[in-house]
């Protein structure tokens, strides 16, 4: 199946708001000023870089820019708004880091560059969007991988496990012939249940950590955020107060993609993951984080932090509060900046 590059419009911010929850969905250019880019086909240091059938254009544009193949995530979208028939083949592709926009989208138009022999998860993809990445490198028919899947008792989980979702580690994995469905999904969590154990975390607690680990992975931005993150959502457990978290309400509602939502979607207390409407950890984990992610749930950062808003969408810089008039200052800054940058809008 391809992919169409489609522009979709993103919903408002949540109470407080992380980089995923504001990254740009849409851009906007003006003409006046070309968007950061590299030039030329690469530094010659490899990437894989995985395709997810569902992902948009500027899915493709932002992962371009966070795995450092283009310089900015405007300088790929730009060339994608230029040309809306632009379609891509969800699956693994051989590019390289610091490529100039035009060689990126380029390269992923050639079915020569298409790996056909790993399988290559990124951190924070949802189940559903692994059972469609493993179908299209092995070519074991969908409905057997789901199939495999569902029978959740079968790979050996703890009991609080209700699905795989948070359990498929995200990594690169060799194809190997010899295994089916159900032991691509196995190997996926038995190299998950090895990262818990190496953290020490006991099997009676693998169902929170990894639902915590979920949501830091899909909330924060820059790497030495990821235990501030934890800690703000520790802390909102600690003080009874709700999580707000605009990536499980996405989750809830099928978006596996995004995190931003509509004032409606936030107010649907029939969403399981609603953490603006249920009080807690949401029913269970959102993505399937990696390290980072993880080792920030077992070991959060010390602080009183409450709130964080990332103040500027450029560098990812990100303000943390403790008190909720802390972080109306820091949101006033984040406005202030968004005006000073329409492209974002």
């Amino acid at each position: 199946m391809s992919i169409l590059v489609v522009v979709l419009a993103g919903g408002t911010a949540g109470v407080f708001a992380a980089w995923g929850a504001i990254a740009p969905i849409v851009a906007r250019f003006s003409g006046d000023e070309a968007p950061a880019d590299f030039t030329g086909s690469g530094n010659g240091e490899e990437v894989d870089f995985a395709i997810v059938d569902g992902q948009v254009g500027s899915d493709i544009a932002a992962n371009l820019a966070d795995s450092g193949v283009t310089k900015s995530y405007e300088a790929a979208y730009a060339i994608l708004l230029t040309d809306e028939t632009l379609t891509f083949q969800p699956g693994t592709y051989a590019l390289q880091r610091e490529m100039s926009a035009q060689a990126a989208i380029d390269a992923l138009q050639d079915d020569a560059n298409r790996i056909v022999n790993r399988l290559v998860i990124p951190e924070g993809t949802a189940a559903v969007d692994i059972y469609s990445l493993l179908s299209e490198a092995t070519d074991i028919p969908l409905e057997q991988i789901t199939a495999a899947a569902a029978d959740v008792a079968s790979f050996g989980l703890p009991a609080e496990a209700t699905s795989l979702e948070g359990y498929l580690f995200p990594a690169t994995y060799d194809l190997d012939p010899d295994l089916d469905a159900h032991g691509y999904l196995q190997l996926m969590v038995d190299t998950q249940v090895a990262r818990l154990t190496a953290l020490g975390v006991q099997p009676a607690d693998y169902q929170r950590v990894i639902t915590l680990a979920s949501i830091v992975q899909r909330e924060a931005g820059l790497a030495a955020d990821y235990p501030k993150v934890s800690r703000v959502f520790l802390n909102r457990l600690d003080d009874g107060m709700l999580l707000q978290s605009d990536a499980t309400v996405a989750y809830g509602t099928g978006n596996t993609h995004r995190v931003t939502t509509t004032d409606e979607e936030r107010g649907d207390a029939s969403n399981p993951y609603n953490t603006y409407m249920n009080e807690g950890l949401p029913v269970g984990p959102i993505s399937n984080p990696g390290d980072l992610a993880l080792d920030a749930a077992v070991k959060p950062a010390d602080g009183t932090w409450r709130y964080f808003v990332t103040v500027n969408l450029d560098s990812g810089e990100t303000t943390f509060s403790t008190t909720f008039a802390e972080h109306e200052v820091a949101v006033a800054q984040w406005q202030a900046w968004m005006r000073e940058h329409p492209e974002y809008q």
